[in-house]
C-alpha cells in the first residue's frame, strides 16, 4: 500500500481533499464547452489565491466537479462562497449572449451545493484504527 504524502504548515501537516459540487440555477443546461474551460480556470485562479489548488474539474451542462486541495486554516463556507461569486459574476461577464437566452436576471449558481471530504482511509478502517 502507498502511503500517503502530507503536507505541513509551520505548526501541522494534513492533506484535505474536498469534492465539491455546484448547480446552475433550476438546474437549466447553459453550460457550454467554452464555459466549462473558462469555469476550469477561474476555479483554479480562485482556489490558487485561497492557498488551495484544483486537482480535477469537469461537469455537464447543469453541474460541475471540483477536487481540490485545501489547508487547515481555509474556513470552507467562505472559500465556496466566493468561488461561486466569482464564477458566476465572470461568466456572466464573458458569456452574456448565451447567458440572456436562459436567464432573465443575475444568476448563475444554484443556491445550494454539496462538499464532501475526499480521500485517505475509509472510516471504518479510521474506527478500527482509534479503538486498537
Amino acid at each position: 500500500m502507498k502511503k500517503q504524502e502530507l503536507l505541513a504548515l509551520h505548526h501541522c501537516v494534513f492533506r484535505l481533499n474536498y469534492h465539491l459540487v455546484l448547480t446552475t440555477k433550476y438546474r437549466r443546461k447553459v453550460i457550454t464547452p467554452q464555459m466549462m474551460s473558462r469555469l476550469s480556470e477561474i476555479f483554479g485562479d480562485t482556489l490558487a489565491k485561497w492557498g488551495c489548488q484544483l486537482v480535477e474539474f469537469n461537469g455537464e451542462e447543469d453541474h460541475v466537479h471540483l477536487l481540490f486541495e485545501s489547508t487547515p486554516a481555509v474556513q470552507l463556507s467562505k472559500l465556496v462562497n466566493n468561488l461561486k461569486t466569482v464564477s458566476s459574476r465572470l461568466i456572466r461577464r464573458d458569456f452574456p449572449v448565451e447567458i440572456r437566452k436562459v436567464y432573465w436576471k443575475p444568476v448563475f449558481w444554484n443556491r445550494s451545493y454539496c462538499i464532501l471530504s475526499a480521500g485517505g482511509a475509509p472510516i471504518n478502517v479510521i474506527r478500527r484504527y482509534i479503538e486498537n
